[in-house]
C-alpha cells in the first residue's frame, strides 16, 4: 500500500494511504481521545472527543482518512480544552457515581477524565431522571450511564449477525433499546463482548459486578493514552 506524509502539529507523519486517522497518528506517536471510535470498525463520529483542525476547520479526526500532504492541528491548548468541555458535558449530563460503578477503572470516560485533569465540570449538573432497565433475563441497561456512542447500536450483532440494540426516542428522550427476545439467546462470550463494547458502564451482565481488585484493572495499569493497541 502506498505511503503518505502529513504533517501533525507541525511534525512529519507516515502511514498508508487511506489509514484512519486516529489509528495513523497513534502509529506516529500522536494519541487523539475519543469515546465512540475503536480500530478496525466504522467510523460513528458521535462523541466528537477526537475533535482536530484541518485547514482551520474542526472535524472528527475518525471520520478522516490520512492522505499526502494533510496539515492537522490536534494538540494545541485550544483544542485540549474544547475536548474537556464536551467530557465534561458527557459527565453532566449523566448520573455517574464512579466510586460505585461495576466499570470503574476501565471506563473510557473516567479514564478520560483523569487524563484530562477534570477536577470539576464547568457546566450546572442536570441530575436528569433516567431509568435502569432490568427486562432483559442477562443485561441491565443502566441509562444513568450511557453516552449515546452508538458502539452498541452500530457495532454490535448477535451469533446470527442480527441486531440487539437499537435507539429509540429523540433528542433529550432518545435511550438505547434491548432487543428482549435476542437477548434471550446471546451466549456468555457475546454477552462480555457486549459489555466490553460499551466504553462505560451502560450494559452489565446480570448476575456480574466488580470482577477484580483495584491495581488490577486496565486503567489502573497505564492511563488511556498509552494503552497498546489490542488490549
Amino acid at each position: 500500500m502506498k505511503e503518505v506524509h502529513f504533517l501533525i502539529d507541525g511534525e512529519s507523519c507516515k502511514a498508508p494511504e487511506g489509514e484512519n486517522l486516529i489509528s495513523a497518528a497513534k502509529r506516529n506517536g500522536t494519541y487523539i481521545p475519543t469515546l465512540c471510535y475503536l480500530e478496525g470498525h466504522e467510523s460513528l463520529g458521535t462523541c466528537r472527543v477526537c475533535t482536530i483542525r484541518l485547514q482551520g476547520k474542526s472535524v472528527a479526526a475518525c471520520t478522516l482518512s490520512v492522505s499526502e500532504g494533510m496539515e492537522l492541528e490536534v494538540n494545541s491548548s485550544e483544542l485540549q480544552d474544547m475536548r474537556k468541555a464536551l467530557i465534561e458535558l458527557l459527565f453532566v449530563e449523566g448520573n455517574h457515581f464512579c466510586p460505585s460503578c461495576e466499570k470503574s477503572g476501565d471506563c473510557e470516560l473516567q479514564a478520560l477524565g483523569y487524563a484530562m485533569d477534570m477536577r470539576v465540570a464547568r457546566y450546572p449538573y442536570r441530575f436528569s431522571p433516567y431509568d435502569v432497565n432490568y427486562q432483559g433475563t442477562k443485561i441491565i441497561m443502566e441509562h444513568n450511564r450511557c453516552v449515546l456512542c452508538k458502539r452498541c447500536t452500530n457495532l454490535y450483532l448477535d451469533d446470527e449477525n442480527k441486531r440487539v440494540f437499537s435507539f429509540i426516542g429523540r433528542g433529550s428522550d432518545t435511550r438505547v433499546m434491548l432487543d428482549l427476545e435476542r437477548e434471550k439467546s446471546l451466549s456468555q462470550e457475546k454477552l462480555l463482548e457486549a459489555k466490553h463494547l460499551c466504553p462505560v458502564g451502560a450494559i452489565l451482565i446480570q448476575g456480574g459486578g466488580f470482577d477484580r481488585p483495584i491495581g488490577t484493572r486496565k486503567f489502573d495499569k497505564a492511563p488511556i493514552g498509552e494503552i497498546p493497541s489490542g488490549d
